[in-house]
């Protein structure tokens, strides 16, 4: 119990550090770029979030589990060996795409605002906070994921507030991550040489990784596309309140991640204790927090919209109540891919209902856009998060039952 503590005091505490700094700022660039550049800007990060998910190419999922069963450090360094070729090489196509994209979809006037926030979160997917939460780490994550990021939203703030630069920040973030995964790899790969020494077998990874990377892909694209879906449809003042509820709910997520990112290496590694208990703690403390979040969003999303983002900003009730049905169900559904269905290769079963639920959300997206509906989008997305949680919800409860039996096995009479 303490052990678990420990780590859901790292791997919660710094995520929500992330949580927060970025409140420093988000008031500021929404007040700079005022209703059409809000959107646009919330737009241009929407794209990086996919972009990030490309460049990530299932190593957020996979990562974790590759690191938890086994701790040798040979085998570590090589398995973030792997993973720094590929996604180096991902990145050379992803930055220019979305970058591109979000420059053609943002006002005019706000091109090269929304195309800078675009690049500051497709980074993301080069972090190595996966390596961290495998390992068990969460020093390592402070150092290397969240404290960089801090800094350079504290040392942005004031830039903006004296230029209105709002583009400056895209530059800050992108230095200090550069930074700290030059740092990051002399920790993680000792011998760092060997890495861009060897490109073979680079192509084939990216191959044989293609079943999680199709995961987190699909989940990504329609998770990605409400603000983008709608900035193409609907007024940019409509969609200003829009996207203040998209960001919050977003923000939100960062609680959904830090949790996993906690019972994840703890349910997986190898221990004497019950296994089905660690699965049963996780489940229910993913439930209780989507239960918290989609209260507190659809309560009080329009009075934080208002206070974070400007009254022309503000959140309509119903978008905010539709997104905390979406944090509901993406919390609860968290646990059973992450600690029941990936780790037992369930791969083909998690990427057919995520499929299934990014077409049935994406369509009804399009549908309420083209229909000027904001809030409909929102709704989209809430029943695209359902149809995933019903439909792994059975597999992973038979998964826990099966865990379960095995535990009891050893300790029941021979024949």
């Amino acid at each position: 119990m303490k052990a678990v503590l420990l780590r859901l005091a790292g791997f919660t505490g710094l995520p929500l550090l992330s949580l927060v700094t970025p409140f420093l700022l988000v008031p500021i660039v929404a007040r700079v770029a005022g209703e059409g550049g809000w959107s646009s800007i919330a737009s241009g990060q929407a794209i990086g979030v996919f972009g990030g998910a490309v460049i990530a190419w299932g190593w957020n999922t996979l990562g974790p589990v590759r690191i938890a069963q086994n701790p040798a450090p040979q085998h570590r360094a090589e398995v973030y060996r792997e993973s720094l070729r590929t996604r180096l090489v991902l990145s050379a196509v992803v930055f220019p795409f979305v970058f591109a994209l979000a420059w053609q979809l943002a006002a005019p006037e706000h091109r090269l605002d929304a195309a800078s926030m675009s690049l500051t979160t497709a980074v993301a997917g080069l972090s190595p906070a996966w390596y961290c939460i495998g390992a068990g780490k969460p020093a390592l994550l402070a150092m290397f994921d969240t404290l960089p990021r801090v800094a350079a939203t504290l040392i942005a703030v004031p830039v903006i507030l004296l230029t209105t630069k709002i583009w400056l920040y895209g530059v800050i973030l992108l230095a200090a991550v550069v930074v700290s995964l030059v740092v990051f790899q002399k920790i993680a790969m000792p011998e760092s040489g060997r890495t861009f020494t060897s490109w073979n077998g680079t192509f084939r990874q990216l191959r044989q990784q293609f079943g999680p990377a199709a995961i987190s892909l699909s989940g990504t694209t329609y998770a990605a596309t409400p603000v983008p879906i709608g900035q193409a449809f609907i007024s940019s003042t409509v969609m200003a309140g829009f996207s203040s509820a998209d960001t919050v709910y977003r923000f939100g997520l960062f609680s959904v991640m830090a949790l996993g990112n906690t019972f994840q290496g703890w349910t997986l590694e190898a221990q004497d204790a019950s296994p089905t208990r660690r699965h049963v703690a996780a489940i229910a403390s993913h439930f209780a927090l989507g239960l918290m979040g989609a209260v507190f969003l659809a309560a009080l999303g329009p009075l934080a919209t208002d206070i974070i983002f400007g009254s022309v900003n503000r959140a309509s009730q119903a978008a905010c109540a539709f997104y905390g049905l979406s944090f509901l169900f993406i919390s609860a559904s968290t646990p059973f891919i992450r600690n029941l269905l990936l780790p037992q290769g369930r791969q083909r079963l998690i990427l057919v209902w995520t499929l299934i639920s990014a077409v049935a959300g994406v369509t009804l997206m399009f549908l309420a856009a083209t229909r000027g509906w904001a809030d409909g989008i929102a709704l989209a997305m809430a029943i695209s998060e359902a149809i995933l949680f019903l439909g792994l919800l059975i597999p992973g409860l038979r998964r826990l039952s099966t865990s379960q039996l095995e535990q009891q096995a050893p300790s029941s009479p021979r024949p």
